[in-house]
């Protein structure tokens, strides 16, 4: 008796031990087949069809990013969004038509603000020098940012992107964020994030009315021409860490809101070193995003990301640009993104 007993006891503890790995094994599929692997959309200039948005499938994408950009005249408050100059998929009409169609494509959507500073390019730099001036931006900002949020909500947009790499502008002006994200979710109901630069997320005050901590991972990870795997994993060590150290702080989740290389040499130097006269190398770009999915992509902590990024009109195969589209990195992404 005290034998088949003993049995029992074994056995039983052992369904529950076999249960609980098994839930263990369950809740960690779960969580990787629930990455968000998204791409950056490129705004096309005129009217596209619904397969060129359709064509992210062939990566294994299930978000994608789309960016209805607003423009500043350099260094003025202004902000100029909607208007005639600009291209169809930066418009209102272009915007719904691209969050229709990733609809239809059972893409989710994030969508993402993204300002662009006439004579600069990146709204890093962006800054001001007056409170008048400040005051006429945070209100012509407020009104893009706000338009935008209702087409999101209208259209049951997954994620908001509140707005891109305004790294001198969140210092400057940080009440003006928190009042911004009250207003928006006054207006939109899904989740929300800020698209923070690699060198000054932990600059940012208001992560923690936020879903998801967003940062563009354009680190510079070596000065190597074409840097192997096992050298790029070195140096992301002390980055991961620090990623690692801000979620445990605000107990948020990071999402990578653009990540990317491209397919030249010394892409991982930091693209914005380069002079637009680089050499093509695809074997640098696939070892870039093989070291980037494998450091990241496995973490609980890290909710997935968007590449930067994908065309909707025809690219040139072998261009040393960004995109992936008809390289060999494109290989890489679709495993992981499987």
């Amino acid at each position: 008796m005290f034998l088949n007993n003993l049995k029992f006891t074994a056995l039983f503890y052992f369904l529950i031990l076999f249960g609980i790995t098994n839930y263990s094994y369950a809740q960690a599929l779960f969580k990787k087949n629930n990455n968000i692997n998204g791409a950056n959309l490129v705004s096309p200039p005129s009217f596209v069809s619904q397969k060129t948005v359709a064509s992210v499938k062939q990566i294994n994408a299930n978000w994608v990013s789309i960016i209805p950009y607003a423009f500043t005249n350099g260094h003025q408050p202004e902000v100029y969004f909607n208007t005639n100059f600009q291209w169809w998929g930066e418009k209102f009409e272009g915007t719904q038509q691209l969050i229709k169609y990733a609809k239809n494509e059972n893409l989710k959507v994030m969508l993402k603000p993204h300002i662009w500073v006439k004579g600069d390019g990146w709204a890093g730099d962006y800054n001001l020098k007056s409170t008048a001036e400040w005051l006429i931006f945070e209100e012509q900002y407020t009104n893009y940012a706000l338009a935008y949020a209702k087409i999101a909500q209208q259209h049951h947009v997954e994620l908001f992107c509140i707005a891109t790499e305004f790294r001198q502008v969140i210092k400057e002006r940080p009440q003006f964020w928190c009042t911004l994200i009250q207003k928006i979710k006054e207006i939109y109901k899904g989740k929300l994030t800020y698209a923070a630069n690699w060198d000054n997320y932990q600059n940012v005050s208001f992560w923690n009315e936020l879903d998801y901590i967003g940062i563009d991972i354009y680190f510079p990870l070596s000065k190597e021409k074409t840097p192997t795997v096992d050298e790029l994993n070195k140096s992301w060590i002390p980055i991961r860490n620090e990623l690692k150290a801000l979620t445990n702080i605000y107990k948020k989740p990071i999402l990578f809101t653009e990540y990317g290389y491209k397919s030249a040499d010394y892409s991982t130097a930091g693209h914005w070193k380069t002079d637009g006269s680089e050499v093509y190398n695809a074997i640098a770009q696939k070892n870039a995003y093989q070291s980037l999915y494998y450091n990241f992509w496995n973490k609980k902590w890290i909710a997935g990301g968007f590449l930067w990024k994908w065309h909707l009109t025809p690219t040139q195969h072998k261009n040393t640009q960004f995109t992936p589209q008809l390289k060999p990195v494109s290989s890489v992404i679709k495993k992981y993104y499987k």
